[in-house]
């Protein structure tokens, strides 16, 4: 079996399993368990019907907007758990939002790298402005905040519980369908459009929570390991890698999410993806 097949049978492997109450699609309950007081690694949001814990960006806003404010030991002490096990693997492997983004760039279509786009550098530090504004800034500071990047913008919760719902038992659910509902739909449907032509849009531009795993990705156990004495400095990895990361220059970048494409097409087998300590590794290899 191909590395890629198991990185994709975990994705739904997991996907499966933060989403197991598969009850809640049929009924239009949304789990309230002894879970659901526990974050799970990846986005997926507490409301769908089938989650069965909670999504850290959902936590950390709730207990940022009470008041007064409580810091939120436990859910930062979760996020600081996985980035330094893991890192952005998290949203490699573990993100069932990540997952649904995969797919749907696996489909037939005529596309280019986005690391031609000259504002594509630029757009990446969206998603640490989302994170220090939406998620982290307003609900500190504003009085009454709601949940923005839950309510307005986060396409996780559409896509595993709004859209499901509607579609099951949208003649009692009517009532609660309205302009929100369809600006969230619009917006999600615009993600996952623009990620059959672009590897992971939401993950390059947008996501809190991809923001708050890279800066995770230097001090991450598992992590890239990079033998500068193998590195021909052919660039195949920098060419190969869907995130348009270089990992022969910055092999533990923030952006990147672990998926192992670059390890699998190095010619020297000079790229290696685990906890192995003592691996020679350096910022900058042979060029």
């Amino acid at each position: 079996m191909g590395k890629g097949n198991v990185r994709l049978r975990i994705q739904i492997l997991a996907a499966l399993v933060q989403n197991a109450d598969f009850r809640g699609f049929f009924t239009g309950r949304i789990n309230q368990g002894a879970l659901k007081s526990v974050c799970v690694p990846g986005l997926n949001c507490y409301s769908c019907p089938g989650a069965l814990g909670a999504c850290p960006i959902g936590s950390l806003q709730a207990f940022l907007s009470s008041r007064p404010v409580r810091f939120p030991y436990y859910v930062v002490g979760l996020l600081l758990f996985f980035g330094a096990l893991l890192g952005r693997a998290v949203c490699g492997f573990l993100c069932p939002f990540g997952l649904a983004q995969d797919l749907l760039h696996k489909l037939p279509f005529p596309r280019r790298k986005l690391g031609a786009f000259p504002g594509d550098r630029l757009l990446r530090k969206l998603k640490y402005a989302v994170l220090l504004v939406l998620v982290i800034g307003l609900p500190a500071l504003v009085l009454d905040y709601v949940p923005a990047f839950c309510k307005y913008l986060c396409p996780a919760g559409t896509l595993g519980g709004g859209i499901p719902l509607v579609l099951l038992h949208g003649e009692r659910l009517h009532l609660s369908v309205g302009g929100l509902f369809f600006w969230k739909l619009a917006a999600a449907l615009v993600i996952l459009l623009l990620s059959i032509v672009i590897f992971r849009p939401f993950c390059k531009y947008l996501c809190p929570l991809g923001a708050l795993y890279g800066l995770t990705n230097p001090i991450a156990l598992y992590r890239m390991h990079a033998d500068a004495g193998r590195c021909t400095g052919c660039g195949a990895c920098a060419r190969a890698c869907p995130m348009q990361v270089d990992p022969s220059k910055t092999p533990n970048s923030p952006e990147c999410i672990r998926c192992g494409v670059c390890t699998r097409c190095c010619p020297a087998q000079a790229l290696h993806l685990g906890i192995r300590s003592g691996a020679p590794e350096r910022k900058e290899m042979k060029s």
